[in-house]
């Protein structure tokens, strides 16, 4: 046997077996110097208050949001479409991380609540919420509490149970539209 050929042989496995070495090391030290935390809530939380006094100054009608719900409750989306149908949407997680999302628009309610609930269907029964009248809707995705105004249509929808619908939608103030 050719004893640079043995030797090169040796060499290669040496080396494999130095840079596995290094790139272990090398990562070891980016775990323990770079700060980790295993509990920490992998969804962030926006703020929603710029987009809501620019939407509240823009939008055809009174823009709802909800004030005063407790700490647990978490937005995590808010979007306004100023062209389909001029359509707010936030979204949130109840304390139990469930989906709940208020969504508004001046599209015709037979055609946009399907479409924000994913084919929900009105039930016919209503429920009473802070003093207003809500349909309520089911659906095989999202149930939802729907309130029919003069020009718009305010949708509380989502995978969370009827009691966090109910909650959001007690929890929902607007304020008049611009002039």
């Amino acid at each position: 046997m050719d004893p640079v050929a043995s030797k090169r042989g040796k060499q290669t496995a040496r080396n494999m077996l130095l840079s596995t070495l290094v790139t272990a090391a090398c990562a070891g030290v980016i775990y323990i110097f770079i700060p980790h935390d295993e509990n920490a809530d992998p969804i962030k939380a926006v703020d929603f208050s710029v987009e809501l006094a620019t939407v509240r100054t823009t939008a055809p009608y009174p823009v709802a949001a909800p004030e005063g719900l407790p700490e647990k409750w978490k937005a995590t989306s808010v979007t306004y479409d100023r062209t389909a149908g001029k359509a707010w949407h936030l979204g949130f997680l109840d304390p139990d991380r469930r989906y709940v999302a208020v969504e508004q628009s001046i599209t015709p309610a037979r055609e946009y609540v399907p479409e924000v609930t994913h084919k929900a269907k009105d039930t016919g029964a209503t429920e009473a919420v802070a003093g207003r009248t809500w349909q309520v809707w089911e659906g095989p995705k999202y149930n939802a509490l729907v309130l029919q105004e003069k020009g718009h249509t305010t949708v509380v929808t989502g995978s969370a149970p009827k009691e966090s619908l109910i909650e959001m939608a007690a929890a929902l103030k607007t304020e008049a539209a611009a002039p």
